[in-house]
């Protein structure tokens, strides 16, 4: 009996360990089902074709609307101040007089310039009648023109007018200070036109050239666009930033803009006939500046292609190279693509 029951026992533990096994078994094989279900699953991707299309080369720059010609007026030597004529804010014209010095130098000079004149008429009365020498009468007229050098200098030096058409914008005395050759009487800028300086690449040196139109932006007049054209190509680059300057002028002759507004310059470079991608069918690869496509295949395989990208605009890319006219490109579902698999094409 004792044997007949350790028999049974066996058994029962015999088969507790099959039926283990066979769980076991059993649990792989589904698990490799489902991996096969898996390795089989093909992607559904969405497909276009790489077109070749005329692409605008143009670049927005950021500037400073500057006047066109900044003079600061003031005399040339110490004098007290008498008259103020314009203040900040006031437009102006040339030969507008902005202030008056004191004038009692000048007084004196013109005295001076009178008292040659007559004595030149005097001596070429004695000239004609062989009273004096010709070298006499040339030093007489020599003193006179100097003294009419010296009163015209004076003049513009005592009476201050604008040598431009523009706006003051810096008032530093009041009348009676006393001009101490420090800081100008006065600042006069010319606004009508304007002008901007735009840092452009030395890629693009023979791109551009002197009477290209430009277009002009400010922050400060949103949805307004002026036109300007380049004036002037200045005529060395920037050894540091490997830019250099262009300087581009604005009519402006509603006096909208206003120096030191912050601008932005659009400046075209011409067209280029480039293959042309949606910018969703780019890959771009973590941590490196490597731009990538999948292209679909005759076979419906996709292959991980690097591209070199240039311009963006309206939802594209320009390709610079990396792709061929009409090549069909993914642009949804490539998170789940790999190169070299196959694809179901939606």
């Amino acid at each position: 009996m004792l044997n007949r029951i350790k028999k049974i026992t066996m058994n029962r533990r015999s088969f507790i360990a099959f039926m283990g096994i066979a769980v076991v078994l059993a649990s792989c094989a589904r698990n490799k089902s489902q991996e096969t279900v898996e390795t089989e699953r093909i992607p559904v991707v969405s497909v276009t074709a790489a077109v070749r299309q005329p692409v605008s080369q143009d670049a927005v720059y950021s500037a400073t609307i500057q006047a066109n010609v900044i003079n600061n007026i003031a005399p040339q030597t110490v004098s007290r101040i008498q008259k103020i004529n314009v203040d900040v804010g006031d437009y102006v014209s040339v030969g507008t007089v902005l202030a008056e010095m004191d004038r009692v130098q000048l007084q004196q000079v013109d005295l001076q310039l009178r008292n040659s004149e007559t004595e030149l008429g005097r001596l070429k009365q004695l000239l004609s009648e062989g009273g004096i020498s010709q070298s006499d009468y040339d030093a007489a007229e020599l003193a006179y023109n100097v003294a009419k050098n010296s009163f015209d200098n004076l003049v513009e030096n005592t009476i201050l007018r604008s040598p431009i058409n523009g706006v003051i914008t810096a008032r530093n005395y009041d009348r009676g200070d006393m001009y101490s050759m420090g800081q100008p009487i006065f600042t006069v800028q010319q606004i009508v036109p304007v002008k901007v300086l735009v840092g452009i690449s030395e890629t693009d040196y023979t791109k551009v050239s002197v009477g290209d139109e430009v277009s002009v932006t400010a922050d400060a007049l949103p949805g307004e666009e002026f036109t300007g054209s380049i004036v002037r190509l200045y005529p060395i680059m920037d050894a540091a930033s490997h830019t250099f300057n262009v300087e581009v002028r604005i009519a402006n002759e509603q006096r909208r803009l206003r120096p030191g507004m912050y601008a932005r310059v659009n400046v075209k470079f011409g067209e280029n006939n480039s293959i042309v991608v949606p910018d969703a069918s780019v890959v771009k690869m973590q941590g490196s500046g490597v731009r990538s496509v999948y292209v679909l295949g005759p076979g419906n395989e996709v292959e991980l292609r690097n591209v070199t990208l240039g311009r963006h605009f309206e939802g594209k890319y320009e390709i610079l190279s990396g792709l061929a006219d009409n090549e069909r490109i993914v642009v949804k579902g490539q998170s789940a693509l790999k190169s070299g698999i196959k694809v179901e094409v939606q």
